[in-house]
């Protein structure tokens, strides 16, 4: 289902990049009540629209790596697969797409906390049945990468 964003929500959301910023300084910007504010942010989080959360660049925790995988897999039930690899310790995102994979997969990975890279195949990506290609894609600097922190 599409959800519709109307151009005050659409302002609402840009203004939150800083997650921090209140919602009376956002209804001042806006001219309406900071009470609406909180109404219109209440109810896209309740529909799945907006998420608010802490974000790190992974360049300052030591020994994180992200990295991204390319995957093929048999079936065509791709958002079944999707949801399946979401689901895996140390995914951020899958998400289906064209081209030469079927969906690409954000991970991040630390030595330190038990998940490496071969631990990830070993452990994780193991558990998925029907994949038949992985092509993965370290990151070795990034601009502008900033991911939530699930290890």
């Amino acid at each position: 289902m599409i959800k519709k964003i109307d151009e005050t929500n659409k302002i609402i959301i840009r203004s939150l990049k800083d997650g921090r910023k209140a919602y009376s300084a956002i209804a001042d910007e806006l001219g309406i009540t900071e009470n609406t504010v909180r109404t219109r942010v209440n109810k896209m989080i309740e529909d799945g629209v907006l998420q608010i959360t802490g974000l790190v660049n992974p360049e300052y925790i030591p020994s994180f790596q992200v990295a991204m995988m390319g995957i093929k897999v048999k079936t065509l039930d791709l958002e079944t697969k999707a949801k399946e690899l979401t689901r895996l310790n140390g995914v951020i995102s899958c998400a289906v797409v064209t081209g030469r994979y079927d969906l690409i997969l954000q991970i991040e990975l630390c030595d330190t906390e038990g998940l490496s890279l071969l631990e990830f195949f070993k452990n994780e990506l193991n558990k998925v049945k029907d994949i038949t290609e992985v092509e993965t894609f370290i990151v070795y600097q990034s601009h502008n990468l900033v991911v939530p922190y699930l290890l």
